[in-house]
């Protein structure tokens, strides 16, 4: 009886790892999605362990009884172990975050002038910081700018960035600020989010730098995240 019971659980286990390795493509395309809208020091690899990691975990205790999708089911969970991980990333002091800021209006106002944005060195010599201290916080702030708003415009029901407030009610805030916001803004969030297309592929379509769009994005996020703040809804 034992050994029937044991040759049984092996089947279950076997059936569970061939669910798991029939959506390893779509895990990696997730992360690969993902991982166009983050900087180069967020390792794809990393993106798909921690993914195949999470999958492993759904598959062994997926109930078809209860979910007639496994993916539909698996889906939002993977990608919220994923947005987990990059927010364990997010490690920035106060001075880098502060430095962040500081860069991003530099950026601003140089691109204003120019029309193209200013290289590290030029940055340092500006804000009289060392160019390491540069390169870590426009690094730092990529991860630390997509986050929020990604968290909220996932499917994920295990958000918790802005837990004070309804989903929906964000959406319309969202909304609300592009509403007042210059069309590049409002074209930036509307094919990044809405039309789920990455910064290359929107680059190409305003015909501006991937960089310009990424500054445009974190602008965003930052305004709403200001927004927010200003009225004590920030989770």
């Amino acid at each position: 009886m034992l050994k029937t019971s044991n040759g049984y659980q092996t089947i279950i286990k076997e059936s569970q790892d061939n669910l798991a390795l029939d959506y390893l493509p779509a895990l990696k395309a997730l992360a690969a999605r993902l991982k166009e809208r983050l900087p180069a020091s967020v390792e794809f690899a990393d993106l798909v362990s921690i993914g195949t990691e999470e999958l492993i975990k759904l598959a062994r205790k997926y109930d078809q009884n209860l979910n007639d999708s496994f993916w539909g089911y698996a889906k939002s969970r993977i990608y919220g172990a994923m947005l987990d991980y990059l927010r364990n990333l997010d490690c920035m002091s106060r001075h880098i975050r502060t430095l962040s800021k500081s860069i991003d209006k530099e950026i601003a106002k140089y691109y204003n002038e120019h029309q193209e944005e200013p290289d590290n060195a030029y940055l340092s010599e500006v804000l009289g910081e060392d160019i390491e201290k540069i390169k870590e916080a426009r690094n730092a702030s990529e991860i630390y700018g997509i986050l929020p708003l990604d968290e909220e415009l996932s499917i994920s029901q295990e958000d918790k960035t802005y837990n004070k407030i309804e989903r929906q009610e964000l959406v319309e805030i969202i909304q609300s600020i592009l509403e007042s916001s210059p069309q590049n803004e409002q074209l930036v969030i509307q094919l990044y989010y809405y039309e789920e297309l990455n910064f290359k592929e929107i680059s190409e379509i305003l015909e501006i730098s991937e960089s310009r769009i990424s500054q445009i994005h974190r602008a965003v996020i930052r305004k709403i995240k200001a927004y927010l703040e200003e009225r004590g809804i920030d989770g």
